[in-house]
């Protein structure tokens, strides 16, 4: 009997240390509010690369965090224009430029943009076996959307990489395949 006490004793402490650590890593970054999605006016809303537009009443969830990031960060890789007239909107907020699709470079959610500290850094992207060394050049606003100046684009979610062609290509993914994958990432 005393070894099963032990052993239950034990399994409780386990089960206590992991739920309380996912509870904290939960919340680490909650939702900070809500947008309530406008429809584009014809033509505003750029739909290149399968970019979504706002739906008229829909509510959007906003972050003014992400997860914390470290050296194997979960995220979701997204695909991403940054040339003039690209899906990307206007140029890119680290410096006032636009960038060529086949070029290796990055917006992150606005928690890891982080007020643009980590603004032109390099970042490591890893999936699919492979991996890419992309510079972040922009942010994905978690915190905005359904505006003009957003594109009439819904806020991105708090763990976004979204990324260029050649990004996509460097990871060997296949093209059918582009849109969204699940990735790591660290500072470079």
């Amino acid at each position: 009997m005393k070894s099963f006490c032990s052993k239950a004793s034990f399994l409780f402490l386990v089960f206590l240390i992991t739920t309380n650590l996912l509870y904290s890593e939960a919340q680490q970054c909650r939702p900070s509010g809500r947008i309530k999605g406008e429809k584009a006016p014809s033509g505003q809303c750029n739909q290149e690369n399968d970019s979504d537009c706002c739906v008229q009443g829909k509510m959007y969830t906003t972050y003014q965090c992400s997860p914390s990031a470290s050296t194997h960060t979960k995220a979701y890789l997204t695909l991403n224009s940054f040339q003039k007239g690209g899906d990307g909107g206007g140029p890119s907020a680290c410096d006032n430029q636009y960038h060529s699709d086949d070029t290796p470079v990055v917006a992150l959610s606005t928690g890891w943009f982080n007020n643009k500290s980590r603004c032109l850094n390099k970042i490591t992207i890893s999936a699919n076996g492979r991996s890419v060394v992309a510079t972040v050049v922009d942010e994905c606003d978690s915190t905005m959307g359904c505006d003009k100046e957003h594109d009439y684009q819904p806020p991105c979610n708090n763990n976004i990489v979204d990324a260029s062609k050649a990004v996509w290509k460097a990871l060997d993914v296949p093209h059918d395949q582009w849109g969204g994958l699940d990735i790591t990432w660290s500072d470079a």
